[in-house]
C-alpha cells in the first residue's frame, strides 16, 4: 500500500519553515543558530517585500529576477522524466518507518554499493548515532536550522504561481488557500511580460510534475506517494526565498559529507542535484536554491565550531558509520570506494542550460565542476568584483575532518584559496558575516594542499583526491650531478612508511625509491641515468597514487658525462638507466 508523510503535513511544516520534530536541548550551539535574514540579505538589492507575508512588492533589479525566471523556465522545461521522478523523491519527508528524507536521497553521494549499505544501517537501526544526527526531520544537523523567518521576511512568490489574479486553478488545487486573486505574483507582471519564458499575462512557463507512486524501494521498504504539493497551502502561500527543501538538503549533505569525507565533493555534488530539483518542480528559483546552500553552510559551520557538539555528537557519529560500511563492505573505506561505481548524473538529457553547461556527473572532478556551476547559475555580476577572499568566520571547521592535521589558520587559507570570484548575486564579501556565497566546499574537499615550511599553504590542485603535502627534498652533496653518476637525496615531511618513486624530469624517468622511517625521514642516492641531457632538471618524488609528495620538486643541473673514447665495439649502444615514463606535463 502506498504511503508517505501528508501533502498537508509537509505543506505546513514548509509554510513556517520548521522541521516536523524539533530538536533536543543541550549544546552551546543549540541557542547559536545563524541568523539567515542576515545572512541572505543580499536578496533586498533584487526584491523588496510589502512587509505584509503577501507574495506582494516591488521589484529592485529586474534584470536579476528576470534571469532568475530564464533559468528556472529553461530547468523545468528540460528536465528529464527521469529527473523529474528524482525531484520529486528529493521532495519527501520521512513518515517513519515507511517513508524517506532528503537524508535519505543524498545517499546516493556515496556511489552504488555504500548508498545501499547506508540506507539499510539507518532503517535497520544500527546507525542510531547518525541517524539522530543527519535525520531531515529531526537530526541536530539534519534539522538544526528554520527557514520560517526569513521566507516571512522577503516573501516572493513561487514561479509555478500565476502572474495573472484572473488565472484559474487545476481542479485539485485548494480553491480557497491558493485562490489567485490574492495568491499570485502580480507585482512581477511588470518584469515577465513580454519575455520569452512567460506568455502574453505575464504567467511564467513552468509545467507542473504529476504525482507518482516510488516502488523503487530504494530508500524505503514500501510503495511511497510522491506529491509536489502545488495545490496545498503551505506550498502555495509559502515564500520561495530561501529554499527550505534546499535548506535542509544542504544539513543533510553537508552533515553525510563530513562524517565521510574521502566522498565529499560526490555528496555535495548529489546535495546541489536535491536542489537544483526545486526548480525542476518549478516551485523555487535558483536564487532560492542558493540562498538554500548558504544556509546550509552556515548551519553546519556552528554545529562544527561547537567543540561540545562536535565531540559528543559529529565525532562519535562519524567513528559509527565509518565502522559500518567498512564491516558491511568487508574491506576497508578506500577499496570500497575504488570498487563501487560513484555518483553520477545527467539532468538535461546531455542538453546545455542557458550560460552554462549540461551538468552531468561521470566523476569526482565533473561532480566538482557541476557543484561549482550551481553555486552561482552564471548570474550577471551584481556586487563588487575583484575583492579579497572573505571566508566567514567558523566555516574552516567544516574542514576538519577532510584535514585534520592543518590549523585553523590553515584550513581557512584553503578555503580562501578555492573561494570563487566576488560579485554574484547573494555575496557579502567584506561585511561582518563573511561570504557564504562564495564558500566552494566541493573544491576545498578535494584540494591537494602543499604545506611549506614557515606553515603557509598551497592549493595546487581541486577535483581529486584531498591530501596535504608537506615533503621536502634536499641534496645534502650539492645540486650539481654528472650525468652517470650517483645524486645524494634526503627528505622530510613524508609520510612514515611510505614508499615514493623518484622522478627525474622534464623526460620523467624513474631512477630509484626512497622510503620514509617513522618520522617521515628518508634518504638515499639514485643514479642519474648516463644518457642525461645535460642543463636543469628537477627530481620529485611520487606516491602511490603518482601524486606529487612535494612542496616544490629539487632543482638540479646535470653535466655532461666525460667522453672515456672514440670508438665503441661494433653493433653495440650504451644503454640508459631508469625507467621512462610518459610525458604528462613539461
Amino acid at each position: 500500500m502506498a504511503t508517505g508523510v501528508t501533502v498537508a503535513a509537509i505543506a505546513t511544516s514548509l509554510v513556517i519553515g520548521n522541521p516536523l520534530t524539533a530538536n533536543a536541548a543541550g549544546y552551546p550551539s543549540d541557542d547559536a543558530k545563524p541568523d539567515l535574514i542576515s545572512l541572505l540579505s543580499g536578496y533586498d538589492s533584487f526584491w523588496k517585500s510589502s512587509g505584509s507575508n503577501d507574495l506582494h512588492g516591488t521589484v529592485v533589479s529586474g534584470a536579476t529576477l528576470a534571469q532568475n525566471d530564464e533559468l528556472t523556465s529553461w530547468i523545468n522545461q528540460n528536465a528529464t522524466k527521469a529527473q523529474q521522478f528524482t525531484a520529486l523523491q528529493d521532495s519527501e519527508y520521512k513518515n517513519d518507518p515507511t517513508g524517506y528524507d532528503q537524508s535519505s536521497t543524498v545517499g546516493q553521494g556515496l556511489g552504488d554499493a555504500l548508498e545501499k549499505i547506508y540506507l539499510q544501517g539507518r532503517q535497520s537501526g544500527a546507525l542510531p548515532l547518525t541517524e539522530a544526527l543527519i535525520n531531515s526531520n529531526t537530526g541536530t544537523t539534519g534539522a538544526y536550522v528554520s527557514t520560517g523567518a526569513a521566507k516571512t521576511h522577503f516573501s516572493y512568490p513561487r514561479p509555478y504561481l500565476p502572474t495573472d489574479p484572473a488565472a484559474t486553478l487545476p481542479a485539485g488545487d485548494d480553491q480557497a488557500s491558493c485562490n489567485p486573486a490574492t495568491v499570485n505574483a502580480s507585482s512581477l507582471a511588470g518584469n515577465r511580460t513580454g519575455k520569452a519564458w512567460a506568455d502574453a499575462k505575464g504567467n511564467l512557463t513552468i509545467t507542473r510534475v504529476p504525482v507518482q507512486t516510488d516502488t523503487t524501494h530504494e530508500f524505503s521498504p514500501s510503495d511511497v506517494v510522491l506529491d509536489a504539493g502545488y495545490g496545498t497551502k503551505g506550498i502555495c502561500q509559502g515564500g520561495s526565498y530561501p529554499s527550505g527543501h534546499t535548506t535542509t538538503a544542504y544539513q543533510a549533505g553537508i552533515t553525510l559529507a563530513t562524517l565521510v569525507p574521502e566522498l565529499a565533493p560526490e555528496i555535495l555534488a548529489r546535495a546541489s542535484e536535491n536542489g537544483n530539483d526545486r526548480i525542476v518542480l518549478g516551485v523555487h528559483y535558483p536564487l532560492d536554491i542558493m540562498g538554500g546552500r548558504m544556509d546550509g553552510e552556515a548551519a553546519l559551520a556552528a554545529r562544527w565550531s561547537d567543540t561540545q557538539f562536535r565531540t559528543q555528537v559529529l565525532e562519535p557519529a562519524r567513528a559509527e558509520l565509518t565502522k559500518y560500511l567498512e564491516a558491511q563492505c568487508g574491506n576497508t573505506l578506500a577499496n570500497c570506494i575504488a570498487a563501487e561505481k560513484p555518483y553520477q548524473n545527467d539532468p538535461y538529457g546531455g542538453k546545455a542550460m542557458p550560460g552554462g553547461t549540461a551538468q552531468v556527473v561521470t566523476d569526482r572532478a565533473s561532480a566538482v565542476e557541476v557543484y561549482r556551476e550551481r553555486m552561482d547559475y552564471g548570474f550577471a555580476k551584481t556586487g563588487a568584483t575583484g575583492l579579497a577572499p572573505s571566508v566567514p568566520t567558523g566555516a574552516e571547521n567544516l574542514l576538519l575532518s577532510t584535514f585534520p592535521t592543518l590549523t585553523d589558520a590553515q584550513r581557512t587559507a584553503v578555503l580562501a584559496q578555492t573561494e570563487i570570484a566576488s560579485g554574484d548575486p547573494l555575496d557579502q564579501s567584506g561585511t561582518a558575516n563573511g561570504s557564504w556565497e562564495r564558500l566552494d566546499l566541493a573544491a576545498a574537499t578535494s584540494a591537494t594542499v602543499h604545506v611549506a615550511a614557515d606553515g603557509s599553504v598551497k592549493v595546487v590542485a581541486t577535483g581529486g583526491t584531498a591530501k596535504v603535502v608537506s615533503g621536502v627534498l634536499t641534496a645534502p652533496n650539492g645540486t650539481t650531478v654528472r650525468a652517470g653518476s650517483q645524486l645524494a637525496l634526503a627528505a622530510t615531511g613524508l609520510t612514515a612508511g611510505a614508499t615514493y618513486q623518484v622522478v627525474l624530469h622534464s623526460d620523467p624517468t624513474v631512477v630509484g625509491t626512497l622510503t620514509a622511517d617513522a618520522t617521515g625521514a628518508a634518504t638515499g642516492s639514485v643514479t642519474v641515468p648516463a644518457g642525461t641531457t645535460a642543463g636543469a632538471h628537477t627530481v620529485d618524488l611520487v606516491d602511490a597514487t603518482g601524486a606529487s609528495a612535494l612542496v616544490d620538486p629539487l632543482a638540479i643541473t646535470v653535466t655532461a658525462a666525460p667522453v672515456t673514447g672514440t670508438g665503441t665495439t661494433p653493433g653495440t649502444t650504451t644503454a640508459p638507466t631508469g625507467i621512462h615514463l610518459p610525458v604528462v606535463s613539461g
